[in-house]
């Protein structure tokens, strides 16, 4: 027997490395389900190379939850270790390993830390307060070793009987940390970590009579490890499920990963359906290590806008022991992120020229993923503005430059740049497509939270075009088509002008809104009265909700409010040959209330009294 102490430079090391990684103290598990799986690969390796062909090939990983004796089992039939191996790699490589990992590491959060490799089988005592190792090498003439240790630099170690070949871990579970007696418990993180890992690994408990109950918890050969000849539809979306269990929808389409050079990467992306808006995603893309679960925060790895994807990416060449920080300076994980967006633009890509009526029946549920790679990745806008779809209020589907061809003779504005108006809601804003395509134009369907910022980048990328909310001013002044001897003037005076700003502007009764009130010379058969925010300020408003992540208060927007009023409407002669200032303002009020009401901005004390006095009207003219 040999009682000694581990070879560390600190007697304080196990403190550390329980508080290292407190918040992840499960963590543990698959870090000796791993160590497991890799004493079993490496005996196969070995066989192989070796011609061991005598050793039988019932490979496994066996985990047993006995609650009764508070202890927990990781056993495998792998290529186990001699007094010697167990001497190197676990009284003073594994320490001297946690010992540099954790100075490295002493400063930096765990959110902050991809992965939690490095600390191995020491990461046993987290949650122990005693680890226990029986050990048979696979070497014919090698002892069988028994090693002990109860969180201290103590340890003892000694030759026992023969045991079967491979390795056995007995964890004495400390009271604090009983939930990882629960079975349940137990078979969750395993599910969670080991679902794919590539040797069957059992799950076996230990009822009150002693008698053992087993199931198997990994599928040894997920999808993204085959060939895409091995797989049809129906394997991509069975595993699709088996990745997600909650999801019920089945996913758009896929992506199929794999490169062997200058990195290995293997993997599936799937398109899941996304509305208009941008949910934090409860399934996220799984990041693995040799079907290894790691996280499923890829900061740092992939590009933000597959965030909005879902599926699995496999690599054994991305750095998991270092902070996201450093990720984006790694040579690795920059091919990673550009091989990546490449193949997912190269999907859309072939999607859009080879079956583009298929394309277009599910944009509207990919066009926001879309949306946020061209805004925040250039490589990909540069790819998606060839198979980029905008779309009409007719539900008619262009290219950019189908669209700016279609377009560039009759919507122009002053300065010459070709206009492409757009509604972002096509009820509310109603009123104003009609009198657009009263005049034949194109009214494209922008309505996504990330319309603003794409539209911006389009404006700096293409300087001959601008974009224009339909509902933004008067439609003739936003497209300047008229031939100047059919523009309307008006046959006011200037002071008549004036006298009619003066009379509005006192008898405005919506005291929450303030308008800035301008006189425009339209048409006699527009509405007396045109409530706008300019495109300019709106988008400064909407930015700045998207910043903020929520809608602006009515109080926060009334700057940008203008009310254009048309000076050759006849309610306005009727306004100033009025002597009654009763009947003046009545007239006024009336017609803003209903300008009011048609863009929902009459609300509160003036909507009920309005509301009041029609239905009182209703009873006049009945009597």
């Amino acid at each position: 027997m040999v009682k000694n102490k581990i070879s560390v430079t600190s007697d304080n090391i196990f403190p550390i490395i329980k508080k290292f990684l407190y918040s992840d103290q499960e963590v543990f598990l698959r870090e000796l389900v791993s160590n497991a799986i890799d004493a079993v690969v490496k005996l196969k390796t070995l066989i192989k190379l070796e011609n061991l062909y005598d050793i039988a090939d019932n490979f496994k990983v066996k985990i047993i939850v006995d609650k009764k004796n508070n202890t927990l089992h990781i056993l495998d039939n792998g290529i186990g270790m001699t007094k010697e191996e167990v001497d190197k790699y676990i009284n003073q490589i594994a320490f001297s390993g946690a010992e540099e990992f954790i100075k490295k590491y002493k400063n930096t959060t765990d959110s902050n830390i991809i992965g939690h490799f490095g600390l191995g089988f020491y990461s046993s005592f987290m949650v122990a307060n005693k680890v226990m190792i029986f050990t048979q090498s696979y070497k014919k003439n090698a002892s069988s070793i028994f090693w002990s240790c109860e969180g201290n630099p103590n340890f003892i170690m000694k030759e026992i009987d023969k045991k079967d070949r491979g390795t056995e871990i007995i964890l004495s579970i400390h009271e604090e940390y009983k939930e990882f007696l629960e079975y349940d418990r137990i078979f969750k993180l395993l599910k969670k970590y080991c679902k794919f890992m590539p040797i069957t690994i059992y799950l076996s408990s230990k009822d009150n009579e002693d008698k053992e109950k087993e199931i198997v918890i990994n599928n040894i050969n997920p999808a993204w490890k085959k060939n895409t000849l091995q797989l049809n539809d129906k394997n991509y979306l069975d595993f699709y499920h088996e990745l997600y269990p909650n999801q019920l929808e089945n996913p758009l389409f896929w992506i199929h990963l794999n490169i062997d050079h200058p990195f290995h990467l293997t993997g599936i992306l799937y398109f899941p359906k996304i509305d208009k808006k941008i949910d934090i995603q409860k399934d996220k893309i799984h990041l693995y290590q040799n079907q290894v679960y790691i996280t499923d925060n890829l900061e740092g790895i992939v590009p933000d806008f597959l965030s909005l994807l879902r599926g699995v990416i496999d690599s054994p060449d991305i750095p998991l022991n270092v902070s996201r920080s450093h990720l984006q300076s790694d040579a690795s994980v920059k091919n990673i992120s550009k091989y990546i967006t490449r193949k997912v633009a190269d999907k859309l890509d072939i999607m859009f020229r080879n079956k583009r009526e298929d394309f277009q029946k599910i944009w509207k549920n990919i066009k926001i993923i879309v949306e946020y790679g061209m805004i925040s990745t250039q490589n990909f806008f540069e790819r998606a503005i060839k198979f980029f779809v905008f779309y009409t209020v007719d539900n008619n589907y262009f290219t950019l430059e189908e669209f700016r061809n279609k377009i560039k003779e009759i919507q122009k504005n002053k300065e010459g740049k070709i206009v492409f108006l757009y509604s972002s809601d096509q009820e509310e804003q109603y009123s104003y497509i009609k009198d657009a395509k009263d005049r034949c134009y194109e009214i494209l369907i922008f309505d996504s939270p990330l319309s603003v910022h794409l539209i911006h980048k389009l404006e700096f990328s293409y300087q001959d075009i601008c974009f224009v909310r339909v509902d933004s001013d008067h439609i003739d002044k936003l497209i300047n088509f008229h031939k100047k001897e059919n523009k309307p003037y008006s046959e006011l005076s200037e002071k008549e002008k004036q006298d009619l700003k003066n009379f509005i502007k006192h008898h405005i009764t919506e005291k929450n809104l303030k308008f800035s009130i301008q006189l425009e010379d339209l048409s006699e058969t527009d509405n007396p009265f045109l409530i706008i925010i300019p495109e300019f300020l709106r988008r400064i408003k909407e930015m700045n909700s998207t910043i903020v992540g929520k809608n602006m208060e009515e109080k926060d927007q009334e700057k940008y409010y203008q009310l254009i009023t048309n000076t050759n409407h006849i309610l306005m002669k009727k306004i100033l040959k009025e002597t009654s200032e009763e009947k003046r303002k009545k007239i006024i009020q009336e017609a803003l209330n209903l300008t009011l009401l048609s863009k929902g901005l009459l609300y509160g004390k003036n909507l009920t009294n309005f509301i009041s006095k029609k239905f009182k009207d209703l009873t006049k003219e009945q009597e």
